[in-house]
């Protein structure tokens, strides 16, 4: 049985088949969830992956690829669980996708913390247009449509504000690099 099929069975709300879409699909989804959570949460997550799959089957269409429909429940329940969690832990999962440093030393993951912190401020007060597209478009992984929405501003006003927020953080985060401080680049 493919992976639509098994979504359908799903739907029926046939329990072995959300057994057998697990058995193929967890492995791979908690590597990737492994890249954004802290490793003793990924289990949690994927099971609440999996309920939302079993609550939202009805509603999937066999249009895209099975495993990026559930990759994007995925993301969603990890976005959840990181918001729920506050900031301390927003940072340092999104700064170790960002700079791929393990944060072994303490004092270098404080330091990396304050260096994400420092970046973030550049776009502005909290709440302010560019800070706030940044937080719904990169902390809690909404759509353009979604931000456009939720600020209640045009795609291409949420694109622009996208575009400028990356550009700002990405000199914010430049002006601190110790490899070119140092002359490496």
């Amino acid at each position: 049985m493919d992976d639509d099929a098994l979504i359908a069975a799903v739907a029926r709300r046939e329990d072995t088949a959300l057994r057998e879409l697990f058995s193929r699909h967890a492995p791979w989804l908690a590597a990737r969830l492994r890249g954004v959570l802290p490793a003793a949460e990924v289990e949690d997550v994927l099971q609440e992956t999996f309920l939302a799959v079993w609550r939202g089957a009805a509603g999937y269409r066999p249009e895209g690829s099975a495993g990026g429909w559930l990759w994007g429940i995925a993301r969603r329940q990890a976005a959840l669980w990181l918001r729920r969690r506050g900031p301390a832990e927003l940072l340092l999962p999104a700064l170790l996708a960002a700079d791929g440093r393990h944060p072994g030393d303490p004092a270098q993951a404080a330091l990396s913390r304050a260096e994400l912190a420092r970046a973030v401020s550049a776009l502005g007060p909290e709440g302010g247009p560019a800070r706030e597209t940044w937080r719904l478009m990169y902390v809690e992984d909404r759509s353009v449509a979604e931000v456009a929405a939720l600020m209640g501003v045009p795609a291409g006003t949420v694109k622009s504000r996208a575009h400028r927020a990356r550009r700002l953080m990405r000199a914010a985060l430049r002006q601190h690099d110790p490899a070119r401080e140092g002359g490496g680049r």
